[in-house]
């Protein structure tokens, strides 16, 4: 049998890893549905619509909001974990740097293929991200958060927010289409499929977990 030292830092070391190539596939998939144009998903339209409002970069504008959504976390008592505050700046800065080397897909199928491409790596970066268990993302936080608060159902104060970002982002100028709808289909099955895939044991049930089990608990890194 190992050193549990030592197995305790190689468990770690992968963490980090799904940690860190999550947030940067997660911003990376959200510069493709950008590239593609046929619909962001409902954070990203509102990202978009302020991006076209300020002039600010898509990704510095996700970090802005991620920020500001975190600061509301303190009167909701809401802990962030390493993922939370990694989450805030990791993503935006993958995001400006695909689209710095992504162009714009030209042509039906082109941008269809771009949109699947990323529709499909945000479910691998949700299954990385989650997988790592430091934490949830700020709007994550939030919609928990409130859900604590209210006492409202997780469904309702989740779909609350997300139309609200979506309604306003539209308004701003977002990209709303086909792909935000087929992201909203799409990313439930394919975030429980790489929660699987990637699914890491936990410190204090590596000699009974359940291959297959997704963390309890886990919710989208957004």
């Amino acid at each position: 049998m190992s050193d549990p030292t030592v197995r305790s830092s190689r468990r770690l070391t992968r963490r980090l890893i799904h940690l860190y190539a999550g947030l940067a596939l997660y911003g990376a998939s959200s510069a493709l549905l950008v590239r593609a144009g046929l619909g962001l998903e409902p954070w990203g339209v509102l990202h978009q619509g302020l991006a076209e409002r300020t002039g600010i970069s898509i990704g510095v504008v996700s970090i802005v909001v991620g920020a500001v959504v975190l600061l509301l976390w303190i009167p909701l008592r809401q802990r962030p974990g390493l993922g939370t505050v990694s989450n805030v700046f990791a993503v935006g800065l993958a995001m400006d740097g695909t689209l710095a080397l992504v162009p714009d897909a030209h042509g039906l199928w082109s941008r269809i293929a771009v949109m699947a491409a990323g529709i499909v790596l945000n479910g691998v970066a949700t299954g990385l991200y989650i997988s790592a268990r430091f934490g949830p993302g700020p709007r994550d936080g939030l919609m928990t958060g409130l859900n604590r608060l209210t006492g409202r159902s997780i469904r309702l104060v989740r779909t609350a927010i997300e139309v609200a970002v979506v309604v306003t982002g539209f308004l701003l100028g977002g990209s709303l289409g086909v792909g935000t709808v087929l992201y909203a289909l799409a990313i439930g099955p394919l975030a429980q499929f790489f929660l699987r895939f990637f699914a890491l044991p936990a410190p204090d049930t590596d000699s009974r977990a359940v291959a297959g089990r997704s963390p309890r608990g886990a919710i989208l890194p957004r």
